[in-house]
């Protein structure tokens, strides 16, 4: 099981991501809206990938990066950005952000998120072994 949180106060917006993830019967995906609200579910749940909006009501995405990183080193993360690769590669840097994603993800970058990170975490492309 794939452990998915969305982060996020754009729901409508996101929603070709969110069915493009949920195609995958592995992934179990919650949906927080505050950077709050995803520094205690990563508490909690310790989810394999935090994926983090823009336009969060307290926080802006990367410095809640910095801040899941301190609950739990081990929480993957994706930043929905309006920056260029480039900027966003020196913004984001040391980081260790596994994805930079665009305003309006669609299903073609949930692929692509997830095939990712089941890479980093070991796993095969439709499976959770190796």
């Amino acid at each position: 099981m794939l452990r998915i949180l969305l982060v996020s106060a754009r729901q409508e917006t996101l929603l070709p991501l969110v069915e493009g993830l949920s195609l995958d019967a592995e992934v179990h995906l919650e949906k927080v809206a505050s950077g709050a609200e995803a520094l205690r579910a990563v508490r909690t749940a310790s989810p394999q990938l935090a994926v983090i909006d823009i336009g969060l009501p307290d926080t802006e995405p990367l410095p809640l990066v910095q801040e899941l990183l301190t609950v739990n080193a081990m929480v993957n993360t994706a930043v929905v950005s309006p920056l260029s690769e480039e900027e966003f590669h020196g913004a984001s840097e040391g980081l260790g952000i596994l994805a930079h994603l665009p305003l309006q993800p669609g299903k073609g970058d949930a692929g692509e998120l997830l095939r990712k990170l089941r890479k980093i975490l070991g796993l095969s492309p439709g499976g959770t072994g190796p």
